[in-house]
């Protein structure tokens, strides 16, 4: 795929891996549309990606709230048309033992990482599916974890919601990938990013984890690949953490 004037999609696009994807692929030549909760951090953003000579437009938006989901699929469609590529990035963590997690850590943990997955993914597939009959090929990238694959002590939420990730990721593939759209699922390990400095247990080395950048390229790199190419899942981990 070329990514030279089409259309992205990012969720979550205002700090740490969805900001570095912003950046990456609008300097690839794609045009964005970003959305993060907090309006001030999506202007913010939208002022640096276009100083940066990047074409982008923003909105607030609580990807776990069906009804400002359509409304920012709206805006998107009407100032910009269908998109070529989506990027589930928006997610949360409760790091807490399972006797600590309140019903809403939660409740929380599984809309944002992924009741947003279906309410945005169901938003946008259609101009999606658009897209790529037009172009042939569109792609939509959910951005997982290795916590996908793995446990880890005072991650029950955390990981349930991402091993979710992989589960819809695959489902969704074999739903659509006939009218060329390619579901990609990333899964990082450790990024040092201000989501990993907010958790609350044991942090790894930041001079030795994976960056924003190293996430952000390599989504970028399954993007560009030959239509007739997918890589459905991605494991991202430091060399030597």
């Amino acid at each position: 795929m070329n990514l030279t004037g089409t259309l992205a999609v990012i969720t979550g696009a205002t700090e740490g891996i969805g900001r570095a994807i912003a950046f990456h692929l609008g300097r690839a030549g794609a045009r964005l549309a970003i959305c993060a909760r907090t309006a001030d951090h999506v202007d913010a953003t939208v002022a640096a990606l276009r100083a940066d000579g990047i074409d982008a437009i923003g909105a607030p938006c609580n990807v776990a709230e069906p009804a400002a989901v359509q409304g920012f699929a709206e805006l998107v469609g009407k100032e910009r048309g269908d998109a070529l590529v989506l990027v589930n990035n928006a997610g949360i963590g409760r790091f807490r033992p399972l006797e600590e997690l309140s019903l809403a850590d939660w409740d929380d943990t599984i809309a944002v990482n992924l009741r947003s997955l279906y309410l945005v993914t169901r938003a946008f597939l259609p101009g999606l599916k658009r897209a790529a009959q037009a172009s042939g090929s569109a792609s939509i990238v959910n951005i997982a974890s290795l916590a996908g694959r793995n446990g880890f002590e005072g991650g029950t939420a955390y990981c349930a919601s991402k091993h979710a990730v992989l589960g819809f990721s695959k489902a969704l593939m074999l739903e659509v990938r006939k009218q060329q759209v390619r579901v990609i699922a990333i899964c990082p390990g450790s990024v040092a990013t201000p989501f990993m400095d907010k958790q609350d247990r044991m942090r790894p080395n930041r001079e030795r984890v994976l960056t924003a950048d190293d996430v952000a390229q390599a989504v970028l790199s399954t993007l560009t690949l030959s239509d007739r190419a997918m890589v459905s899942e991605l494991d991202i981990r430091p060399t030597n953490p």
